[in-house]
């Protein structure tokens, strides 16, 4: 009996060694990189795209979001707003919202690798996965941070309009817009609908999953 056992463990052993454990699978888009290049897209060629950036807000972002319908916007969360509120985040994920990763302004990440670092690490262990999209404050990409991102694979996104309110922008094809909502710039969600109203939104995937993006390369 004892020989029966040690045979069968020989075997279990040989098979683990052959056969290992199956790495946890990704959603999709968690494992492609848009670029073949460290560049910041910044447009596609079709349709229009809704991004926010979010580092303010409690009430009142967790009813929009509850609110949200398909196709959604790409949330850009700051880390230190998604750890303020959990229940917030759970919403997002329970509803598979997509997301990616808002960092601080451009200038901090200039020789600052544990910024990023620390900064993607926390994302990870709040939504489960690396961030597929990243988005400095100010839309600004030093060159010290399109290397971090390039090696990190994650994509640098920017935009083509910023809206804050107001005037709502004409349509342009292959637009991606920017809402901010922090403590000093926002606007109220209400607003949000005027911009529904004046055009038809797809996903950022739905729009970058074409032929050809308009990309800002990295400077030489």
């Amino acid at each position: 009996m004892r020989i029966r056992f040690v045979i069968i463990f020989i075997i279990c052993c040989v098979l683990f060694v052959l056969f290992p454990p199956l790495p946890k699978q990704n959603p999709l888009t968690a494992v492609f990189r848009i670029t073949e290049d460290p560049a910041v897209i910044i447009r596609g060629t079709n349709g229009s795209a809704l991004t926010v950036n979010i580092s303010f807000g409690d009430v009142e972002v967790e009813q929009w979001i509850q609110d949200l319908a398909k196709p959604y916007p790409l949330l850009f969360v700051d880390m230190e707003w998604a750890e303020r509120f959990p229940e917030t985040v759970e919403l997002i994920k329970d509803k598979k919202i997509p997301v990616g990763l808002l960092g601080n302004e451009g200038k901090d990440y200039e020789q600052n690798t544990p910024l990023f670092v620390n900064q993607i690490e926390r994302f990870e262990q709040t939504f489960g996965m690396m961030p597929l999209w990243f988005r400095t404050k100010d839309e600004v990409f030093p060159l010290a941070l399109h290397t971090m991102l390039w090696e990190a694979e994650i994509n640098a996104l920017g935009s083509s309009v910023t809206w804050q309110g107001g005037n709502i922008p004409p349509v342009q094809e292959g637009e991606i817009l920017s809402i901010p909502h922090h403590r000093e710039n926002r606007i109220e969600f209400t607003e949000l609908k005027k911009l529904y109203d004046s055009r038809t939104f797809i996903t950022v995937e739905e729009m970058l999953f074409q032929p050809k993006v308009k990309l800002k390369k990295i400077p030489e």
